[in-house]
Order: structure tokens, then C-alpha cells, then sequence
């Protein structure tokens, strides 16, 4: 498994059913941390066709678990049960 972060327009929804599919931490509106056993080009095409035409979106590795600030509560403990 790898951890990614993902960025979307945040007034921009993905769909419900594949946020159920996906093992993921909402950290702000519109920005997650996804844990995948999915490519990077699968994982993120998964994401724009679950999103509105044309919204901005961001798929990008983390080697390692991310230092934050300020994210929603149990992210940091979600984040490194997940990391090696």
C-alpha cells in the first residue's frame, strides 16, 4: 500500500460511493490522504471520473508520512497507523 494526497476544487464533491471504496482521511475540504494499493495513474483517473467535469484536481506520492498542522482531528494517528 501507498499513502497520496489528493487535491480537489474544495466547493467540488467526489462521488460517495467511491470515497466508501477508497481507504482515506479527509484532511481539509477538498484535500485527502488516500492509503492504495492503485497506481498513481489509477487511482488518480478514479478520482476525475468521480468528480464534475473540468474541477482541478492533484495526485501526488508521499514517500513518506506528511508533517501538518491545523487538519481535521485523528489525521495524524490515521496517517501513521498507515506509514511505515
Amino acid at each position: 500500500m501507498a499513502l497520496y494526497l489528493i487535491w480537489h476544487e474544495a466547493d467540488r464533491e467526489i462521488e460517495p460511493e467511491l470515497l466508501h471504496a477508497l481507504d482515506h482521511f479527509p484532511l481539509q475540504p477538498g484535500l485527502l490522504v488516500v492509503d492504495s494499493d492503485l497506481t498513481r495513474s489509477k487511482l488518480y483517473h478514479q478520482v476525475k471520473w468521480a468528480l464534475p467535469n473540468d474541477t482541478a484536481l492533484l495526485c501526488a506520492p508521499l514517500k513518506n508520512a506528511p508533517k501538518f498542522k491545523g487538519m481535521e482531528s485523528g489525521a495524524f494517528n490515521w496517517v501513521r497507523a498507515r506509514s511505515d
